[in-house]
């Protein structure tokens, strides 16, 4: 399996302990590669998992003949959906999956994001079928939000004491991440999608 923007490697550990399956993640941030290299040996699963500093707009043209890629939230970083999806599908083998987090928009949205009926013409346009798709219930959405800005708060509070002449730029960041709550929680429908690779 292929974990992209890992993060600190939570979903790749798991799944080599649950499966017992090789996994590599890759993440940006050298501080996260670290940490999920030490989690990987806390579970025991460091002979099954390895992480890689690296931008994943280069490892998506490097990385090729996985069973599975991993998307987590890592929004447009590969482009819009349908260069996201040509460009996961390239490092899989045929008949192999991708896994998403995103969003479907919802009807009365302002088009920023794409509707279900849209996704679907998106699939259908890059040779993959949606397989599965779970939706991120309202009340657990409000929860991991409240969570989450908290972590982000207390953290960008943190590196504004830290840095001082860069505290507009954590101050810019806690309004975007607080904006992209507000989204999640009235215009879009959070979702992960499973997708199977047919040409």
């Amino acid at each position: 399996m292929l974990d992209l923007a890992c993060g600190k490697g939570a979903v790749s550990v798991r799944l080599a302990k649950e499966l017992c399956c090789k996994v590599k993640g890759i993440d940006i941030l050298s501080e996260f590669i670290d940490f999920a290299e030490k989690k990987a040996k806390e579970y025991g699963v460091e002979n099954l998992c390895e992480f890689q500093v690296g931008d994943i707009n280069e490892s998506v043209r490097i990385e090729k003949d996985y069973d599975v890629v991993i998307l987590g939230a890592a929004g447009d970083v590969l482009g819009n959906p349908e260069e996201t999806i040509k460009k996961l599908k390239g490092t899989v083998k045929k008949g192999g999956y991708i896994f998403i987090d995103d969003a479907y928009g919802k009807d009365n949205s302002d088009g920023k994001y794409l509707t279900r009926q849209q996704w679907l013409m998106v699939f259908q346009n890059t040779g993959v079928e949606l397989v599965d798709e779970k939706f991120i219930e309202d009340e657990e959405l409000s929860n991991i939000n409240e969570e989450q800005q908290g972590f982000i708060l207390m953290r960008a509070n943190e590196l504004k004491e830290k840095y001082p002449e860069k505290a507009y730029l954590f101050e810019s960041y806690i309004r975007s991440q607080q904006a992209e709550c507000n989204e999640l929680e009235n215009e879009i429908s959070g979702v992960t999608l499973l997708l199977k690779v047919i040409s």
